[in-house]
């Protein structure tokens, strides 16, 4: 598809039901019906940035800041590997704390429990990115957010959109399986950048796209916005689907925050990865990027149960398998 016939489905409601069900089709045909689990390990809650858009952005001195030990981090994946996760993903904000020494040991470390491991961490150099990769890393989850400069530029305060562009061409220069994302309904944000969003997955040849709706946070200056629109960030996930066949879509826990059903919507509608929280929850809500994310209060072989019961009733199965992208 060209920019304007994104556009145009983007714009036109009475294209849902085609969209989402041609989505699911190239779902099926690409990638199969099982579905990948990824066990999400949030490390640190404590962050150098000033997103506007993000709970635990430095200035919010309401949260609760923590940061896990190296062995608290080793025992959480051992725990979630014996619960059956053949993917853990290592997510925080930015924390300077864990510097590359630090992070190489936690790498190597989860790397000798058989599994494929994800990192979200945020900007980093090209060295660090390498040294990573040296101790074991296997995919980087770095969102764009927007490909809109001036709306990136007034989201992230003293960032730069072009040091993001080159820290994700980076990853994929080192080998990493790179993912990439953005975010549906921020104020501002305009049909024709969301169109552009889905162009750059592509010039980016990206192998995983994480997509979810906007959802406000109370201790942001973006908090009397509102809500994305749910059915929108679908949209925008379903032709990503369709715009690159083969890659990971997961069907984001902010979906189902905006809508009971949403991560069975969504992978009903192209999507075949979900990231249940395999944190402990003592530390679940304090790693609060949005308000009112699903399973605070679960524990994380409640979590598994959970949705792989949902999976299951949809006709699907749980992949036992690595989850590297099919080619």
């Amino acid at each position: 598809m060209n920019r304007q016939e994104i556009i145009d489905i983007l714009s036109d409601k009475t294209k849902n039901d085609w969209l989402f069900k041609t989505a699911n089709q190239i779902r099926h045909e690409n990638v199969g019906d099982e579905v990948h689990l990824r066990g999400l390990i949030e490390f640190s809650n404590i962050c150098k940035r000033q997103c506007k858009y993000c709970g635990l952005r430095s200035a919010n001195n309401k949260v609760e800041r923590y940061r896990l030990s190296v062995n608290e981090i080793l025992s959480t994946a051992k725990n979630a590997v014996a619960m059956g996760y053949k993917t853990l993903v290592l997510q925080s904000g930015e924390d300077d704390y864990y510097d590359t020494d630090k992070m190489c040991e936690i790498i190597s470390g989860i790397k000798k429990l058989d599994t494929a491991l994800t990192l979200s961490i945020g900007e980093k150099t090209y060295e660090d990115y390498k040294a990573y990769k040296k101790s074991g890393a296997d995919r980087y989850l770095l969102r764009i957010e927007t490909t809109d400069k001036k709306l990136y530029t007034n989201m992230h305060p003293g960032a730069s959109i072009e040091n993001r562009f080159n820290c994700l061409f980076n990853l994929k220069k080192l080998g990493y399986e790179t993912g990439t994302g953005c975010l549906v309904g921020l104020p501002d944000q305009t049909i024709e950048s969301l169109a552009d969003d889905i162009l750059f997955f592509k010039e980016l040849d990206a192998d995983m796209v994480g997509i979810g709706p906007f959802i406000p946070h109370k201790e942001t200056p973006f908090k009397d916005a509102g809500n994305g629109d749910f059915w929108l960030a679908l949209k925008v996930m379903a032709l990503t689907r369709i715009i690159l066949p083969n890659i990971n879509i997961p069907a984001t826990t902010a979906m189902e925050t905006l809508n009971p059903n949403g991560r069975i919507i969504a992978l009903q509608s192209g999507a075949n990865v979900v990231m249940p929280n395999v944190t402990g929850v003592e530390y679940r809500p304090k790693y609060e990027i949005y308000p009112n994310k699903i399973c605070l209060n679960d524990a994380p072989e409640k979590c598994r149960g959970c949705i792989e019961g949902k999976i299951n009733s949809i006709g699907r199965s749980i992949s036992r398998k690595y989850g590297f992208r099919k080619h």
